[in-house]
């Protein structure tokens, strides 16, 4: 089959979940005999087109203007009716406004891959739009049963849920030397560890762990906590770990590559994902294929990737207090910590990307052969 897939943003300067996601489902697909091509924004430093790992990568100028919205959806209209696809997959609901007027005037199929943030916080225009989109779509995907459950109540549709996926194999690195990790991070190898990863940013919640690992340490100071990422909000975080006094226990890490995360995961003790909203949480699936318990918000997605007491805990956002309750009960139980970790072993299997893919490709295929 000839597999468009439109997706806002593309590595290699974007790496955030859906990036990733889509440079991985792409590569696989090419794997199998497909032809690619993934349509995207164009980021001015890199080619408007390449072959990568056998897929095609299509990066669409716009305008900078107030029409930058309606001129990347136009781009890529052309750039979908020029390649002639058999099947369009979106990864949102806003990205399948061009497959929309694609399937009016060429009678194309689409597929959409409906985002967290597509269902949890719609913006205007998906309050108003998201039906109408959605009802032209030949199969809507859900990451979850969550996600799944709110289609239904939201727009009265059917979705399938096919999550995310992760490479397994790459979460049973080892690392000899925890020394060598980029900027000193876990310099006491005795003390436990507790890791956060993900974009610096105020809906992310990471002041919240911040403030939890005050006290975790009144209770507990051999514990150090890792902060893996970059973003906005690195200045103010910085400057409460020093109104808090927690320089000697908290290590800012900054960007690292998605090669080098497992290694992070390996020597730590415990994830933390203090999100005030997340729609999947790829990060949580490689804590659990790591063998990491995981102490996460109760929001959006993460319920259903998190069952309270068997692969980790779920707490309320904004509850420092619950965080440190949390962390301090599986970190200070290690039989507890054991058997989290078996079952997210054991759970993480559920999440590989041949798993995904095939469901992929099955839908995929229920679709075209409908339209022959």
């Amino acid at each position: 089959m000839k597999i468009a897939i439109v997706v806002l943003k593309f590595p290699p300067k974007w790496l955030a979940g859906t990036e990733i996601a889509t440079y991985n489902i792409a590569k696989k697909l090419a794997k199998k005999g497909h032809e690619v091509h993934v349509i995207t924004m164009l980021d001015e430093e890199l080619p408007e087109y390449t072959l990568e790992e056998g897929f095609f990568v299509h990066r669409v100028r716009c305008v900078k203007s107030i029409l930058k919205t309606f001129s990347m959806w136009f781009g890529f209209f052309l750039k979908i009716r020029s390649i002639n696809p058999d099947i369009i997959h979106v990864q949102s609901i806003p990205l399948s406004v061009p497959a929309f007027f694609m399937r009016i005037f060429s009678n194309k199929n689409y597929i959409v891959w409906v985002q967290g943030s597509d269902i949890y916080t719609p913006t205007a225009f998906l309050k108003l739009f998201s039906a109408p989109l959605l009802k032209k779509a030949s199969t809507i995907i859900a990451l979850t049963e969550g996600m799944k459950a709110e289609i239904d109540k939201k727009y009265k549709m059917n979705s399938v849920v096919i999550p995310n996926g992760i490479e397994l194999y790459k979460f049973k690195t080892e690392l000899t030397d925890p020394r060598k990790l980029q900027n000193g991070a876990f310099s006491h190898d005795n003390n436990q560890k507790i890791l956060f990863v993900g974009t610096l940013r105020q809906i992310k919640g990471v002041r919240y762990l911040i403030e939890a690992m005050s006290l975790i340490r009144l209770n507990n100071p051999h514990v150090e906590l890792m902060i893996v990422g970059d973003g906005e909000e690195k200045e103010y975080l910085q400057k409460l770990t020093s109104d808090l006094n927690l320089n000697n226990c908290l290590s800012f890490v900054g960007k690292v590559s998605n090669d080098d995360i497992p290694k992070y995961m390996k020597e730590a003790d415990l994830f933390v994902l203090p999100s005030l909203s997340e729609s999947f949480g790829i990060v949580n699936i490689e804590a659990m294929a790591s063998g990491l318990p995981i102490v996460s918000t109760n929001v959006g997605g993460l319920p259903d990737l998190i069952k309270d007491g068997i692969n980790g805990f779920l707490v309320n956002p904004r509850d420092p207090a619950a965080i440190a309750e949390k962390s301090l009960l599986i970190l200070n139980d290690k039989n507890l910590k054991e058997r989290i970790s078996q079952n997210n072993l054991s759970e993480a299997k559920k999440y590989s990307w041949d798993y995904v893919i095939e469901r992929l490709v099955d839908e995929y295929s229920k679709v075209y052969s409908h339209h022959e």
